[in-house]
């Protein structure tokens, strides 16, 4: 059952190293949310892993919103991202992930829709991409969404599990991909020629679950799942072989050495990495007016140690000069971030009982 706060009934105060912030729940009971997307009017689109998409406005969460495509909801997959087009203000257009099944078992696919002008149902439901080999594994669907510029989707997709997938530039598993916003394949794909599926823009990918495009720059972030330890931000280029499981900043999971080190030719480096593990979620780059102290700075939800990192980045260079970790603990794990119109920071947190939070700047007192 949906629990409903209407107006807030705690607004905690907390301490960061730039910024005093306030944490408001918006709503809870929500089942497993993985991604949400702030509207142009002030409300808000979030999924549920289980198959529910779902509106909330002024403090009040929709029933299921009608027309989302089957999902196939087992293990680490279900309903997954979502994105608004550039154009949604007219033309209500949505781009949803999730993985699906098909024949061998389940993959990663991503579908376009219209929200009606009510926002109680999906219409003119397309998919528009399905990744090339389905497995009965049930982990690694990567599927962060993020809307380029010009129209464009770039998209992950993990390695489905099979880590020597991600190395196979004609397999979709362990890549960064792009089409176009009607599934078709841009021109300037680095594999349209040959040499790789023609969705693919960059591969050697573990399991991908951030993706942002800085608004300012148009830089594309990645932040991926390491196996134990190896947790990476990436900046995914054209073409570029980014090493997994040739290289890793980890262990496998039984404490093995993974594949020849750290570093290899041909084979790209992370801008920053964890180890230990922080199991990192979505991601967004900081371009608001709320807080100003952040700007340009990369935001990374983690699971594992249940916080929200920011990355201070060199707004000449992009890198990491910083880490600062904040919410650690207080508000369970959390799977998503996004920046609202006014500025304010949108998180879902990952649970049976999944909420909304809002992260607001705390008003000066005289």
């Amino acid at each position: 059952m949906i629990t409903v706060i209407g107006s807030v009934v705690a607004r905690d105060t907390i301490a960061t190293q730039e910024v005093p912030i306030d944490v408001e729940v918006l709503a809870s009971g929500l089942d497993h949310p993985w991604g949400i997307e702030p509207l142009p009017d002030g409300a808000m689109l979030v999924t549920e892993r289980s198959g529910a998409l779902r509106l909330v406005r002024d403090g009040e969460v929709s029933p299921p919103i009608s027309g989302v495509p089957e999902v196939a909801a087992r293990g680490q997959g279900g309903l997954l991202d979502i994105a608004l087009a550039n154009d949604f203000a007219t033309s209500r257009i949505i781009f949803l992930s999730y993985s699906a099944r098909g024949d061998n078992g389940m993959g990663t696919a991503i579908a376009r829709a219209r929200l009606s002008d009510d926002a109680t149902a999906l219409t003119d439901v397309q998919e528009i991409f399905r990744m090339n080999r389905f497995t009965d594994t049930r982990q690694h669907f990567g599927s962060r969404i993020a809307v380029a510029g010009d129209g464009n989707l770039f998209f992950t997709i993990g390695d489905r599990g099979q880590g020597t997938r991600a190395q196979d530039p004609n397999d979709h598993a362990g890549s960064v991909l792009r089409i176009a916003a009607d599934g078709s394949i841009p021109a300037d794909n680095p594999f349209v020629d040959g040499g790789g599926a023609p969705e693919i823009w960059s591969t050697g990918h573990r399991n991908p679950q951030g993706l942002d495009i800085d608004p300012k720059t148009g830089v594309l972030y990645a932040v991926e799942h390491g196996a134990r330890g190896g947790d990476e931000v990436n900046v995914p280029e054209a073409g570029r072989n980014y090493g997994w499981p040739v290289i890793a900043y980890g262990r496998h999971y039984s404490g093995a050495e993974i594949g020849v080190g750290t570093a290899a030719d041909g084979m790209e480096q992370p801008i920053h990495y964890w180890d230990p593990s922080i199991a990192p979620g979505g991601m967004a780059v900081y371009r608001g007016a709320m807080f100003p102290e952040w700007d340009g700075d990369l935001l990374v939800a983690a699971l594992k140690f249940q916080l929200l990192v920011r990355l201070d980045l060199d707004s000449e260079t992009g890198e990491v000069l910083a880490e600062e970790r904040m919410l650690k603990g207080d508000y369970g794990r959390i799977r998503d971030v996004r920046i609202a119109p006014d500025g304010a920071v949108l998180l879902v947190t990952d649970d049976d009982n999944g909420a909304i939070l809002r992260v607001s700047r705390t008003p000066a007192t005289d």
